[in-house]
Order: C-alpha cells, then structure tokens, then sequence
C-alpha cells in the first residue's frame, strides 16, 4: 500500500469518527431535553411535602336533622388551609358561616374544621381521600323572632373527595363533608340540635 493510499485511509476514518462522536453528542443532549421535558412534565403532577396551601370551596350546604326543617339547603362558601404533612397525609382546616332561613325560621352555621385528609393511592395527577377530624361550632336557630343563645360546642366532621393537579401550584376538585356539632342545650328555646353536609368545588393554592 502506497503512503497516499494510507493517507487517504487515515482521513476515512479520522471523518468517520469525527461524524459518528457529533452524532453521538447530538443524541446524547436530545436525550437529556427529553429527560428534562419528561422531568417538567412529572414535577407538575408529584406531590410535594411541607407545601402550605390557600383555597376556597363552593357548593351547597343541605340541612340534616331536626336543622332542616328550620332553614332552606343554599349555596355557600368557604375557606381552606392545608398542609402537606407527607406524600399519603395532610393537614385541612376549612372556616365556613351561612344563614339559612325558612317560613319564618332561621338556622346560622358557624364552624372551624380541622381534618387529617388521607390518600389511598395517586394515579398521574388525579387523587382521591378521604378525611376526617374534629372542629369548633356555632350553630343557632330562630323561631318567630327568638334566638337561641350563642355557644360553642365541639364536634366531629367526615368526608370524601377528589383532587386534579393542574401544575405545582394550582389544585382542583370536589369534596364532599358531614358536620356534627354536639347538642347545645338551651334555657329559653329548644335545644340546637341538627347536622350538615357540604358539597363543593373546591380550588387551592400551594406555595
């Protein structure tokens, strides 16, 4: 083989190696864009711990018990708070108030809710929970003019619901929640007995 011959073999395969290491490098980085494409895109829907979360729930508020004949079911609203306390458990208290009336009777709910919110299992950025907890109430009851005296009572809450992760800060969904004040008894009126239940859409805010 002639020392031109072996020349042009030499820059053969000097090109093909240079071709074949910028091909490589080219896949390599277009791997790693899509990796963190990949990465974004999971990020938005994972669950974060110690995330602190602001919200507001919508929907209607039905009475129960000896309540719903003294004031009409309506819609409401609320206040949320969470807390991110691990990836299966989270801390929820809701603050909600409403009037309700009917043929001359009222029915005022007050109440301070404070719920461990428990996920069975995440599929992609779609959850169901359950919660239930413990809370402060307030509720009092009119007829014909007379107002029952106002005290708080403790009580217990139970509930269900689903929530969809729309990025690492917006949540959605909808929950539904009983509320149980404790009987108040009363010297003047009947006593404040009854119960209530909450179905709202419900959007958070995580930071």
């Amino acid at each position: 083989m002639t020392f031109n011959s072996m020349s042009k073999l030499m820059a053969f395969v000097a090109m093909s190696f240079l071709i074949s290491t910028n091909s490589l490098a080219q896949n390599k980085n277009e791997d790693k864009e899509l990796e963190k494409e990949t990465s974004a895109t999971v990020s938005a829907a994972r669950r974060e711990v110690g995330k602190h979360g602001f919200g507001v729930g919508l929907g209607q508020t039905f009475l129960l018990g000896s309540l719903q004949s003294k004031g009409d079911s309506q819609i409401t609203g609320e206040l949320f708070y969470s807390y991110t306390a691990s990836y299966s458990f989270d801390l929820l208290v809701n603050l909600h108030s409403s009037h309700h009336s009917y043929q001359g009777k009222d029915v005022w709910l007050r109440g301070l809710a404070f719920s461990i919110k428990a996920r069975s299992y995440e599929f992609d950025a779609f959850s169901p929970y359950v919660i239930g907890g413990l809370g402060f109430y307030e509720p009092r009851i009119a007829k014909d003019g007379v107002q029952s005296e106002r005290k708080t009572t403790f009580g217990f809450n139970a509930g269900g619901g689903v929530d969809l992760r729309l990025n690492r800060r917006v949540v959605i969904g909808i929950l539904g929640q009983y509320h149980n004040p404790f009987d108040i008894k009363q010297d003047e009126t009947e006593d404040v007995k009854g119960s209530y239940f909450k179905l709202l859409l419900t959007s958070m805010y995580l930071f």
